[in-house]
């Protein structure tokens, strides 16, 4: 038995049809939601007015909780998975994180 470095769950199985299927429609508004998100990001960094801000952030915000939830769903029914991260290359990322860091002044420490 090979080993798989993938962390996924079971497969929910879907028609294979022309026509899309329930995991075809979460994927295209999980990939709308992604879109939408990062326009509202952009908006709010270029917004000048307060009130404005945090109408958007709030609504940034909404939509970033309906993206994470979709994702969640995907990721439930094995639509989504992911490869694990062996141990020498998080150890390498941590060594290279904590090297920025103390190029930083104050260590990292924002002021």
């Amino acid at each position: 038995m090979a080993y798989s470095n993938n962390i996924q769950n079971p497969e929910t199985q879907v028609p294979q049809t022309p026509d899309m299927n329930d995991r075809d429609f979460i994927n295209d508004v999980l990939s709308t939601e992604k879109y939408i998100a990062s326009s509202y990001n952009i908006a709010m960094n270029e917004a000048s007015h307060e009130a404005l801000y945090n109408d958007i952030s709030s609504i940034f915000q909404e939509t970033q909780t309906c993206q994470r939830n979709l994702f969640n769903l995907m990721f439930k029914k094995g639509w989504y998975s992911f490869e694990a991260a062996d141990q020498q290359t998080l150890t390498q990322s941590h060594q290279q994180f904590t090297g920025y860091m103390s190029q930083l002044p104050s260590g990292g420490m924002l002021q």
